[in-house]
């Protein structure tokens, strides 16, 4: 399957997972990144919260790069209601981990794509991650890999981190930080990309 764009697509994000991810598409796409403080984002929910950060992200580089249509995106962890930033110490980093054995949590990436013409696209992708009963050692040596410091949650499911994980339920490329076939939906939808013709 070959797809083709007649936009010059850019990925507002120093993600390499999603950079990878966006690759599958197989269409050209640059990579500019944003210059956003997250935290500024103030949200009564956290789904208005992962869009906004979303949104802050693909606007700050929309006014970068002029005639490019723009895909930002954020991704959370959230557990009781509650957000999971990144785990900035190693003490939050095992609370997390210590909060979300056995038990399941949500990830949710938003996704804000802003066209040339000012049009702007947002949606949200949730995904249902159940873990394993994790023992001490385990959370500790995981810790110890120095693995939980960039990521949501404090775990990564395509890394080692994935060991943590009992089962998903819904898009797997979603917790890894990019709902690839939502995405080529919304793309397709909007006429941004197309077939190839063979």
């Amino acid at each position: 399957m070959k797809l083709t764009t007649n936009h010059q697509l850019v990925l507002a994000s120093a993600s390499p997972r999603r950079k990878e991810l966006l690759t599958l598409l197989g269409v050209p796409f640059d990579i500019v990144t944003s210059d956003v403080e997250e935290t500024s984002v103030q949200a009564s929910t956290v789904q208005d919260y992962v869009k906004g950060v979303a949104l802050l992200k693909a606007r700050d580089v929309a006014k970068k790069v002029a005639h490019a249509t723009v895909i930002g995106a954020d991704t959370i962890v959230v557990f009781q209601n509650e957000l999971l930033h990144k785990p900035k110490t190693r003490e939050e980093a095992i609370s997390h981990l210590e909060r979300l054995s056995n038990n399941q949590h949500t990830v949710m990436t938003a996704v804000a794509i802003i066209e040339p013409t000012g049009d702007e696209t947002i949606f949200i992708e949730e995904t249902s991650v159940y873990f394993h009963s994790l023992s001490p050692a385990l959370i500790e040596a995981y810790v110890n890999s120095n693995d939980p410091y960039d990521k949501a949650g404090g775990y990564g499911i395509q890394t080692i981190g994935t060991l943590l994980v009992k089962c998903i339920e819904g898009d797997y490329n979603n917790v890894v930080g990019l709902p690839l076939t939502a995405l080529f939906q919304q793309l397709m939808n909007r006429q941004i990309i197309q077939f190839a013709k063979e």
